[in-house]
């Protein structure tokens, strides 16, 4: 990994830091006009980063870790303040991954609202990332058998994406423990089993935290972007679960709530194109998909992930409830 992979390492403290701590440039002293002026000290390397955990490590001082790739709202903020209570230094990393992107997907038109505080992109990729996955070249890693269900239906390349940088980034920060968000639950999943399977110390698999996703307290949508009422839809099936129905008559009561939806997006002239990427009911261990009569008192004694994804124009949102048994 390049040193050059600065995806803008950014620690946050419960107790003030002192000189000893934060031996590295911040941004509140850099002279790169580039970025902006703040407390909070930003790396720019990761040789300056690890200089800064060494200290941390040989404090014994544990680290939080909250990766995201920017856009940052209140669910971004839920994960960082549950770091916080839970350690006594936090790094939150903003990096927008192109291996994660499918070739066909407009990488360009993900949000970025920080244009002008971020170094230029040559600088912010990892040596060997393009987005074209024929135009690789390097050490990727691939959790086998758990990147093809759910999200990976639709988006092929996306786990390994996702696995690749992420291990660089706990590589590259050593966390104590990091911090997902259940909305996007495949993936928080596949890393923890990612942890397992290469027997990671930084952090070690029980130490992935999968913190519930925050929610309106009326609407009951993602405090994301949610406008299409994809978790109606999820909560329909989970309704109709709970009642004894088998996994195909919920996903059916399921796509009647995303009928509807579109319905109304027409009656009203809204000018909005909804659209059903995927529903689906997938063991949260195996992420195998439940056969189609399953009920649940057949399902056995484990988890199952509900799911689905919905395009709203040319936004595509996801959800999903975890059914435990």
């Amino acid at each position: 990994m390049s040193s050059k992979f600065s995806s803008f390492l950014r620690p946050l403290s419960r107790i003030r830091p002192t000189p000893t701590t934060l031996r590295h440039r911040t941004m509140s002293t850099s002279n790169d006009p580039r970025l902006p002026s703040s407390s909070i000290p930003i790396f720019e390397s990761v040789a300056a980063y690890r200089a800064w955990r060494n200290t941390a490590f040989a404090a014994g001082k544990s680290v939080g870790f909250v990766p995201t790739m920017g856009a940052l709202h209140d669910g971004h903020l839920a994960l960082v303040q549950k770091s916080l209570a839970e350690n006594d230094l936090t790094v939150v990393s903003i990096f927008v991954n192109p291996a994660q992107f499918a070739p066909h997907e407009d990488l360009a038109t993900y949000p970025r609202t920080l244009p002008r505080t971020l170094p230029s992109s040559k600088r912010n990729v990892p040596s060997g990332i393009s987005q074209d996955p024929a135009a690789q070249k390097g050490a990727f890693v691939e959790v086998k058998g758990y990147g093809h269900q759910m999200e990976g239906r639709s988006r092929p390349t996306f786990f390994r994406g996702v696995a690749t940088v992420v291990t660089k980034l706990f590589g590259a920060v050593q966390p104590t423990r990091a911090y997902f968000g259940q909305k996007d639950i495949q993936q928080a999943l596949l890393l923890r089993r990612l942890c397992r399977d290469l027997l990671m110390a930084y952090p070690e698999p029980h130490n992935v935290s999968i913190v519930p996703t925050a929610r309106d307290p009326h609407t009951g949508l993602a405090l994301t972007r949610d406008r299409a009422g994809s978790i109606r839809a999820l909560r329909k099936a989970e309704d109709a679960w709970a009642r004894g129905a088998s996994k195909g008559e919920c996903i059916r009561a399921a796509e009647e709530q995303i009928g509807a939806a579109q319905e109304e997006a027409r009656v009203r002239s809204l000018g909005v194109r909804v659209q059903l990427d995927y529903l689906d009911m997938n063991d949260a261990e195996t992420f195998d998909a439940l056969d189609p009569n399953a009920r649940v008192a057949t399902a056995g004694s484990r988890g199952i992930l509900l799911s689905g994804a919905l395009c709203v124009d040319n936004t595509r949102l996801i959800d999903n409830i975890i059914l435990v048994i």
